[in-house]
């Protein structure tokens, strides 16, 4: 059994920076590859980044690839997303998910609640 629980959204102007944060608790975090989803209003959740076990590899959707950073430190069991530039289409519930390997792309299948975040123009 496996925990998440995000941290870090919150209100923010149009060009501002958020770290959003992925804190794990429960079996073998390191083993797994960890990804972050957002879901906006009215709209599908949709994938945004991912980093496998050893924080190597990472894994970016368009739309953020050139302002986000993910990164996890897994002595503490806790990823981390580093958003710049932010606009108001990244208005959304962020989410955190564990993969079922060690790479992304095997699915997910343990998700924590979200944290909002909100972008004002």
């Amino acid at each position: 059994q496996v925990q998440l629980v995000e941290s870090g959204g919150g209100l923010v102007q149009a060009g501002g920076s958020l770290r959003l944060s992925c804190a794990a608790s429960g079996r073998a975090f390191s083993n797994y590859a960890i990804g972050w989803f957002r879901q906006a209003p009215g709209k599908e959740r949709e994938f945004v980044t991912a980093i496998s076990r050893s924080g190597i590899n990472t894994y970016y959707a368009d739309s953020v690839k050139d302002r986000s950073t993910i990164s996890r430190d897994n002595a503490k069991n806790t990823v981390y997303l580093q958003m710049n530039g932010l606009k108001p289409e990244d208005t959304a519930v962020y989410y955190c998910a564990k993969d079922r390997g060690s790479y992304y792309g095997d699915g997910m299948d343990y998700w924590g609640k979200g944290t909002l975040v909100t972008v004002s123009s």
